[in-house]
């Protein structure tokens, strides 16, 4: 039996070469580096057996029903799966995977860090600020900024990210460290003496507060006007999971008003949008206290190539009968 692979985009080859080399599968790959039009996936995938799908693509009842009764596994590039409808899928026996990976967690855990460094010490803006030929002299109150050493960080979500994050500013800046999940990370606890906080407790306490969890029904807009106006004014929020875990209007408004000290953001609302409501008259790439970046927090060509393999292998034990390793 031979299967027909459609892979919404072009991703790095380690995986695509592991699927060339099995006989069993027919690849098609979108062959443009750009996000695959809707209108040409409902096309492409038509027969596909499996779809090989990267984040922005909505894998939904539509998708599944032109890609018709043969469809047997979405097999997702990326460590989320909010782009999948998993309840569709789960009544149709679809077969959905993710590619988790320690290299994935640690590159998107030093991510988060450099953005908190970025926030503290005011990078961004004293690298406009020299551009712009502002710099004459040192000045004794100069982008005065934030040290890290003996500060609070506030970890949502203790997974492996969200530990790789502890683990390095507990061992490296003497961090005190509180997290929130929806169950206690013991081991967490005993090596960075981690202290588990409600979500309240936290937000109060905190000089950094990094997010890291998935986006579910339960952590949409998990962070919005109530939650920004627990945090310190001195305060900054780091978010490099899914853009609406943070209500974007509300952060929008606390930013504006300085009720928190700033941000860092790898992700979006309304993404690719970076602003979901461009005539409220707020804009983050206007503020100087919000440091951007564009999805990039994975964006390692070791880890990318790690997330290609990964798919590849979930793909390969599922054409063989076997329980992909990463089955959602």
């Amino acid at each position: 039996m031979s299967y027909a692979v459609f892979v919404t985009r072009d991703i790095p080859d380690r995986g695509l070469q592991m699927l060339r080399a099995n006989k069993k599968i027919k690849l098609d790959i979108y062959e443009k580096d750009e996000q695959i039009p809707r209108k040409e996936l409902l096309r492409r995938v038509k027969g596909a057996d499996i779809i090989l799908s990267i984040l922005t693509e909505r894998m939904d009842k539509e998708v599944f029903d032109v890609a018709g009764t043969q469809l047997k596994m979405i097999a997702n590039y990326a460590v989320g799966f909010d782009n999948v409808d998993l309840a569709e899928a789960k009544r149709r026996g679809l077969v959905v995977t993710n590619t988790p990976g320690d290299l994935i967690s640690e590159s998107v855990a030093e991510h988060t860090i450099a953005l908190m460094f970025a926030l503290a010490h005011r990078v961004c803006e004293g690298d406009r600020y020299t551009r712009a030929g502002k710099y004459k002299a040192w000045g004794p109150k100069l982008l005065l900024g934030t040290d890290f050493y003996g500060k609070t960080v506030g970890i949502i979500g203790s997974g492996r990210i969200g530990a790789g994050v502890v683990r390095r500013l507990h061992d490296g800046f003497n961090m005190k460290i509180v997290y929130n999940d929806v169950k206690r990370n013991k081991e967490l606890e005993l090596k960075t003496g981690a202290k588990y906080r409600t979500l309240e407790q936290l937000l109060k306490e905190s000089d950094f507060v990094s997010v890291h969890v998935p986006l579910l029904a339960s952590t949409r807009h998990l962070i919005g006007t109530k939650e920004l106006k627990l945090m310190k004014k001195t305060a900054f929020l780091i978010n490099t999971a899914r853009g609406p875990i943070i209500d974007e209007k509300a952060l929008l408004q606390a930013l504006a008003k300085k009720e928190i000290a700033g941000a860092g953001l790898d992700v979006y609302e309304c993404e690719p949008l970076i602003d979901c409501d461009p005539k409220d008259n707020l804009d983050l790439r206007k503020m100087d206290n919000v440091v951007l970046t564009p999805h990039t927090a994975s964006a390692i060509e070791a880890t990318r190539q790690q997330m290609s393999e990964i798919a590849a292998k979930n793909i390969l034990a599922f054409i063989v009968g076997k329980t992909p390793p990463n089955i959602i």
